[in-house]
C-alpha cells in the first residue's frame, strides 16, 4: 500500500509539473489523448499491473498478437473457431494457428534474428538478457530459460545492429527520449558493461511507469527519480546513479556527455520542433552515437477524429536535425521491420563527426 501511495504521489506531481512547462514538453497531438486516459487507467487500476492495461497495451507495451498481427482479437477468435468446427482433430493444424495467432511465430523469427545477428564475446552482452516479469505481461516467449517480449526483443535486434558499427567502442552511458516501460535500462544493467548508465527522458505518466519499472527490477537504490532534483538545478550525468527517469523540461538541466543517444518508435509520434529540440540536446550533450528506430515514411496525420501526427517525421529529416553526425546505416531487413501493408520500421545509425 505504502508503494502504491506512493507512486501515485509522483504521478499527481509530475502531471502538475508539467503544465508549467513549455508547451514543447508536453504532450504532441498522437499522445494528448491518450496521456490523459492512461494517467487515469493508472489512478484506477494501479501499477502492478501495467502491462495488462487497456491503452498501455496499445501505446507503449507492443505485443506481436492482436492487431499487430494484422488480426484483430475478434478476427482471431472467429478464425480459431472455424478451424475448430471444420476441423476438430486436427492437432498440427491447430498449433499451426495457435503459434501464428499468438504472436510466438513472429517472436521466434525475431530471436533467431537475434542469435544469429549478435556477436556474443562483443559488449554489450545481448544473450544473457531476461526480462522480468514485473507489469503482469500478457504476452512474453521463453527460449533457452530466457524471457523476451515484443519490446525487449525491438531494442535487442537493435543493439545488433548497433554493434555490428561499433568495433572496440562500447557505449558506457545510454540517454534515451521515449523509453516507454524502460525496457532498455533493464537490458543495459544485464549488459555487463563497466560503470553502465542509462537515463531515460519521457512525459508522465510513461516517465513514472517506467520509474516504477526499474525501481522493481533493478532496486530503488539504484534509480534518480524526477522529483529528486530541485527545478532549475544543473543535473550532473556523472552525479546520477545508474539508471535515472526524469521528466521531459529536465533534459535542459542534464549537463556532461553521453556515449550513445536512442530513440525506438517514439519521435515518430512527435512534431518535428519537439524532435528538433530534444536532437538539439543530443548534440549539446555531444552523444558519440545516435540510434534511431522510427517509421521511414512517417506516421499518419490526424484526421477526421482518428489518432495521429499534425507533421509526419521522415527518414531523411532526422538527418537534417543532426548536421554534426554522419548517418552511418540504414536497416529494415533484418534488425528492423516491414509491416504486411509496406511500411518500414527502419533503423538508422549516426556517429559524431
Amino acid at each position: 500500500m505504502k508503494e502504491i501511495m506512493k507512486s501515485k504521489a509522483m504521478l499527481d506531481l509530475a502531471l502538475a509539473k508539467m503544465k508549467a512547462q513549455k508547451p514543447i514538453y508536453q504532450p504532441t497531438a498522437f499522445w494528448a489523448a491518450a496521456s490523459a486516459r492512461i494517467a487515469q487507467e493508472l489512478t484506477d487500476e494501479g501499477m502492478d499491473q501495467f502491462r495488462r492495461i487497456s491503452t498501455i497495451t496499445s501505446y507503449f507495451v507492443p505485443k506481436y498478437s492482436g492487431p499487430a498481427s494484422g488480426l484483430s482479437h475478434a478476427q482471431a477468435d472467429l478464425m480459431t473457431d472455424v478451424l475448430h468446427e471444420q476441423h476438430p482433430q486436427a492437432t498440427k493444424a491447430h498449433q499451426a494457428w495457435q503459434h501464428f495467432v499468438s504472436g510466438q511465430q513472429a517472436a521466434l523469427a525475431d530471436y533467431r534474428v537475434l542469435l544469429s545477428g549478435d556477436t556474443t564475446a562483443q559488449l554489450p552482452l545481448l544473450q544473457d538478457f531476461s526480462e522480468s516479469e514485473v507489469g503482469q505481461p500478457m504476452e512474453q516467449f521463453v527460449w533457452n530459460g530466457k524471457r523476451y517480449s515484443r519490446s525487449s526483443l525491438n531494442y535487442l535486434l537493435g543493439l545488433c545492429f548497433l554493434k555490428v558499427h561499433l568495433g572496440e567502442d562500447v557505449p558506457r552511458t545510454v540517454l534515451e527520449i521515449g523509453g516507454g516501460f524502460g525496457t532498455l535500462g533493464e537490458i543495459w544493467a544485464q549488459a555487463n558493461i563497466p560503470g553502465w548508465q542509462y537515463i531515460d527522458i519521457d512525459i508522465p505518466p510513461t516517465q513514472c511507469v517506467a520509474d516504477h519499472y526499474l525501481k522493481a527490477v533493478l532496486g530503488h537504490e539504484q534509480v534518480t527519480s524526477f522529483d529528486e532534483i530541485p527545478d532549475g538545478q544543473d543535473i550532473r550525468i556523472d552525479h546520477l546513479r545508474p539508471a535515472s527517469v526524469l521528466c521531459s523540461w529536465q533534459i535542459e538541466q542534464l549537463q556532461g556527455k553521453v556515449d550513445l543517444f536512442v530513440n525506438f518508435i517514439s519521435f515518430q509520434e512527435m512534431e518535428p520542433d519537439v524532435v528538433a529540440n530534444y536532437l538539439h540536446h543530443v548534440d549539446r550533450l555531444q552523444s558519440r552515437w545516435v540510434l534511431l528506430r522510427n517509421m521511414r515514411e512517417g506516421k499518419q496525420i490526424q484526421k477526421d477524429g482518428h489518432v495521429g501526427v499534425k507533421t509526419p517525421i521522415r527518414s531523411d529529416d532526422y538527418v537534417h536535425m543532426l548536421p554534426n553526425y554522419q548517418l552511418v546505416a540504414r536497416n529494415v531487413h533484418p534488425f528492423g521491420f516491414e509491416t504486411v501493408d509496406g511500411f518500414h520500421s527502419e533503423l538508422q545509425l549516426f556517429k559524431r563527426m
